[in-house]
């Protein structure tokens, strides 16, 4: 007797995700689908983002899901959003030291 409802396997279906980056003046999203097993570095260069921007540097950019960081071998789950960070130009920290010593010089 064939079972109908027998589990599919997890490592045979593909995972759909989405791949961001963003410029102060322009976005960059990429849906992509990937085999489940994949990780976040694969879903990002499936994506083709790093031919659109070839600035990007995966070994320098960090990169995030849903705003949590994560490593680039991290495995990719069904509608992911990966996020691809830009470089800080300043440390948030000494930025804030710098606005409050002028507040106060004031």
């Amino acid at each position: 007797m064939p079972l109908h409802n027998a589990p599919v396997n997890s490592m045979d279906a593909d995972i759909h995700v989405e791949v961001c980056y963003a410029l102060p003046d322009q976005q960059y999203v990429f849906n992509v689908t990937v085999p489940a097993g994949s990780t976040l570095g694969d879903a990002i260069r499936r994506s083709g983002i790093l031919d659109e921007c070839p600035h990007i540097n995966l070994q320098q950019n960090r990169v995030g899901v849903f705003s949590e960081l994560r490593s680039l071998d991290d495995r990719v789950e069904e509608g992911d959003r990966i996020e691809i960070y830009r470089p800080l130009k300043a440390d948030p920290k000494e930025a804030r030291r710098r606005r409050a010593r002028s507040v106060g010089s004031e």
